[in-house]
């Protein structure tokens, strides 16, 4: 299993930064893929979404970028429309290719150095260093700087990371999933409700304080640390309309669900996009429920293949 990449035709490259501790992914479908997205959550940070509105004229998009960096990391964006600019891709306006290039961001300001963000340049190189290889996962790309489990502040929360799966349907429909991890809330094992990382009760303990019990204790004008959203791209080479996409997308919310509580939070701007990047005829409802399943899956890779840095302990170690 490769992850994302196990859909022909998409590539995926990362740029970090380890010692500001961000970066970016950019995930290229250079022949234009069908679009649809899903956001929960009061906290999204956001560029260019709209194209992948059903009632937006893009029939395509042409890439996808996940930063870090809050509201200053939507730069990198600007360096991946240029270098697919430069290789002739796009949408033709008659007078310019124009590359039409989603991006969304997660909040990884409080480890690191807050002043470094991912720039124009970060996402060049990520959209340069795009590969069809297993997609790499941990602490790289956007997922450099994520972190999980901050209910009780960055002291006792734990390391996320950048993960992805793939879910095998009959007849060769693939549903892969890449997801940067960066929730408020603990991670969970799907199949057993179990915490497998998230908000420790004391710093140096690996016990942990259950992360939707604290936000139940919390009273009328208490409030949890701001500071973290979930990004999850699903792609598919089943061949769907906007309106199927968005389907999925919606559904793929299932798979944040079971891996991750509390979810979905006014401190989260969780988020979905679904590319259907194929010509394989598939049930919508078939792949939004593998959907939800690969993005679990690629929730536990993420926290699972996180090391330890910037202070902040992972389970990789």
């Amino acid at each position: 299993m490769k992850g994302l990449t196990d859909i022909d035709g998409i590539i995926v490259g990362h740029a970090s930064d380890f010692e500001a501790l961000t970066g970016c992914t950019v995930i290229l479908c250079e022949q234009g893929a069908v679009a649809g997205y899903d956001i929960r959550g009061g906290a999204s940070g956001t560029e260019e979404v709209e194209v992948m509105s059903p009632f937006h004229i893009a029939p395509v998009v042409h890439a996808i970028v996940l930063a870090g960096g809050s509201a200053f990391g939507l730069e990198a964006a600007s360096g991946v429309r240029r270098f697919l600019e430069h290789k002739g891709v796009g949408f033709p306006t008659g007078a310019a290719i124009v590359p039409i290039v989603p991006a969304a961001i997660l909040y990884d300001l409080g480890i690191g150095k807050a002043n470094i963000r991912p720039t124009r340049e970060m996402g060049e190189a990520a959209a340069s260093a795009a590969t069809s290889e297993p997609v790499r996962e941990g602490n790289i790309g956007a997922g450099t700087g994520a972190t999980i489990g901050k209910a009780l502040g960055m002291k006792n929360a734990m390391k996320g990371g950048l993960g992805s799966a793939t879910v095998n349907l009959p007849n060769g429909v693939k549903v892969s999933a890449l997801v940067a991890v960066n929730a408020l809330g603990d991670v969970l094992d799907p199949a057993t409700g179990r915490i497998l990382a998230g908000a420790r009760k004391q710093p140096g303990s690996r016990k942990f304080a259950g992360s939707s019990d604290l936000m139940k204790q919390l009273g009328p004008t208490g409030g949890l640390g701001r500071g973290n959203t979930t990004l999850a791209v699903v792609a598919t080479n089943a061949k769907f309309s906007k309106v199927e996409s968005t389907a999925v997308a919606r559904h793929a919310h299932q798979g944040f669900v079971r891996a991750i509580s509390p979810v979905h939070t006014s401190m989260d701007g969780d988020m979905t996009i679904c590319l259907s990047y194929g010509k394989l005829t598939a049930s919508v409802d078939a792949v939004s429920v593998a959907a939800a399943e690969a993005v679990a899956e690629a929730i536990v890779r993420a926290v699972k293949s996180a090391k330890s840095i910037g202070g902040v302990p992972g389970l990789a170690g």
